[in-house]
């Protein structure tokens, strides 16, 4: 009972809780694509076994990993592993290259889930056994279960809200990939096979294993990242002179009361012009890129089904208000880094101005957290109008 009271088992009940969040929503989106072809009635209930029956197989796995972790060598291995997985974390969507089968008959569904989270979880297994490592003996499959318990309602029926937060606020996928990096360092000491030969060092490393662990994501991280992106993302044009009258304007919206209010305001600049009929919007919605895990996984059509899905969504109460105003405008769906895509529409759709919502949080907060609005005006190609909500 003393061990459920201490430091480091609470540590690890993070840990595990953090990654199955930000691993798990992958799995919540295969999930969604699996059953999304099933009866409403019959939807909730593929949803339900299906993950039931994927986190027991979860369970089985990491009983089994936590037993070969003892083995020489096995921890280095798995380290090696985690520092990929982090890393990959910090890099772009690629396209797909398998499919996954929508089914329409409730076992199917059901079996579709339950082998893809199987196919999935590799970093799921490594990461929450080497979090549960540092526990203590004798607890650690009880952490592993009440980490996974409560992780299940936020990947099932968050996983939209895990996946908006984290392109949002990209420090969320930064500090959950140095993590990853975290655990591997200290795996990598801890394996039967050094742990003897590092023992005098012990004090010290046990602090600076992990953290170089955590640098080394980050900075390999990054490193790919930024080569992976486009040139004309590295070097965006310079913003141009304003433009003495405002024709064309484009328009990002993403379902929020920040994204209405910005609507709302180019509806008074429509009806404002002198030339109503010289203005024209572009409706833009961008929607987050899912990791690699989801996209290697997945068919790159059944991808762009899903994330069309989603778009049509968001963008469903802007063009209500566009409608309701008599207002023409032009659709437009990108996927990726969602100021990246804005600015790069911007220039390609030759607009005026952008108008763009914001949540109003302090400079300080965007500063810390990561803001669209600000970095959209950061490195915008034309004006910027931000309009609080």
């Amino acid at each position: 009972m003393e061990t459920f009271l201490t430091a480091e088992f609470w540590l690890a009940v993070g840990q595990i809780i953090m990654i199955d969040i930000l691993l798990g929503g992958d799995n919540a989106v295969v999930i969604a694509l699996a059953c999304r072809k099933l009866p409403p009635a019959q939807r909730r209930m593929g949803i339900l076994w299906g993950t039931a029956g994927a986190i027991g197989l979860r369970v089985v796995l990491i009983f089994f990993a936590l037993t070969l972790l003892k083995l020489p060598f096995l921890k280095i291995v798995g380290a090696l592993l985690l520092f990929w997985i982090g890393i990959k974390l910090l890099l772009p969507e690629d396209e797909g290259d398998h499919e996954i089968q929508a089914s329409d008959k409730l076992w199917a569904a059901v079996k579709t889930v339950i082998v893809a989270d199987f196919v999935m979880s590799l970093d799921n297994v490594i990461a929450i056994a080497g979090a549960a490592e540092g526990a203590g003996h004798g607890h650690q499959m009880p952490l592993v279960i009440f980490g996974l318990l409560v992780s299940i309602p936020i990947i099932v029926w968050g996983s939209q809200l895990v996946i908006k937060l984290m392109d949002r606020f990209p420090l969320i996928i930064t500090a959950g990939g140095m993590l990853l990096g975290w655990i591997a360092g200290g795996m990598m000491i801890g394996d039967p096979a050094v742990k003897d030969t590092l023992a005098p060092h012990a004090g010290w490393l046990q602090y600076a294993a992990p953290a170089a662990g955590a640098l080394l994501v980050l900075g390999v991280g990054k490193w790919l990242a930024g080569r992976a992106r486009p040139a004309a993302a590295e070097a965006p044009a310079a913003p141009a002179a304003p433009a003495a009258r405002v024709d064309r304007v484009l328009l990002p919206v993403d379902g929020s009361e920040g994204a209405l209010a910005a609507v709302r305001q180019v509806i008074a600049l429509a009806k404002a012009h002198p030339e109503p009929q010289a203005f024209s919007v572009d409706l833009i919605n961008v929607q987050a890129a899912l990791s690699r895990d989801v996209s290697s996984f997945v068919a790159g059509k059944t991808l762009q089904e899903y994330h069309g899905e989603r778009s049509a969504q968001d963008m469903a109460a802007a063009r209500a208000l566009l409608d309701q105003a008599q207002l023409t405008y032009r659709v437009h769906s990108r996927v990726g880094h969602a100021a990246e895509m804005i600015c790069e529409a911007a220039r390609e759709l030759k607009a005026d101005q952008i108008v763009i919502g914001t949540r109003g949080q302090g400079a300080a907060a965007a500063a810390l957290m990561g803001s669209v609005a600000s970095e959209t005006v950061e490195k915008a190609p034309v004006p910027v109008l931000v309009v609080k909500n």
